[in-house]
């Protein structure tokens, strides 16, 4: 297969510093391997662009599985709490996609970042929410549409940086040629919905899709970064 994506990122309309991470930096493209991750540092904790930016670089550089760079990503964030106390209550989330050759995209996840698949015009999330709302929707206690507005849709119930050991989310999808990628911090789907987001998904080439989402996130209020990156599958 060959790979190309778009990146964009964006403080938002509100914050003052953005504390998302991404990988790469700058569209590219690619045959495979290829590894892609965007990471949200938790806001309103300590130092959450330096969690976001820890997880990444350390993901971003080694050569082993996705829940190993995530467990990465988790490591070198205690060791840095470790050397500076007073970072002590930094975390991040990751959603990171490793792409192969033979089309297989294999995801590691943690947190409320997500990852969607948009395939003959159907958007389906592929990441499940690490948040409180999101267990009482499993359970059933609650709705989604409820957990749209629950109090406790923010509360993460898992992320990077706060316990020694994590427990990531692995698996794999098998892509076909004209599937198209989303990785996004929670900024785009909180001010965002999913029928707005399959639009805008759809349309144009990756990097005009990529800054037309940030951009229907800050129109509706921007209250957090926004951060994408748009991958478009395509045959060899």
């Amino acid at each position: 297969m060959n790979y190309t994506w778009a990146v964009a990122t964006h403080q938002g309309m509100v914050r003052q510093n953005n504390e998302d991470s991404l990988f790469p930096t700058s569209s590219g493209e690619s045959q495979g391997p290829a590894v892609l991750m965007v990471a949200d540092g938790m806001g309103g904790h300590v130092a959450g662009e330096v969690a976001s930016r820890l997880a990444v670089n350390a993901a971003s550089s080694i050569e082993v599985d996705p829940t190993d760079r995530v467990a990465a990503g988790n490591r070198a964030i205690r060791e840095e709490v470790a050397r500076d106390g007073a970072l002590e209550g930094m975390g991040t989330t990751m959603t990171l996609v490793s792409l192969a050759p033979d089309g297989t995209a294999t995801f590691g996840h943690i947190g409320d970042s997500r990852a969607y698949l948009l395939r003959d015009s159907n958007l389906r999330q592929l990441t499940e929410d690490h948040t409180v709302a999101a267990e009482y929707v499993a359970s059933g206690q609650i709705s989604a549409e409820e957990a749209a507005s629950h109090p406790q849709r923010h509360m993460l119930t898992r992320t990077l940086g706060l316990t020694r050991f994590v427990n990531v989310d692995e698996f794999d999808v098998q892509l076909e040629e004209g599937d198209r990628l989303l990785l996004c911090s929670d900024g785009l789907n909180e001010m965002v919905n999913d029928r707005d987001i399959k639009i805008a998904l759809g349309e144009g080439v990756a990097d005009e899709a990529s800054w037309r989402l940030v951009e229907l996130a800050n129109e509706a209020g921007g209250v957090d970064n926004t951060t994408v990156i748009v991958v478009d599958v395509l045959d060899h």
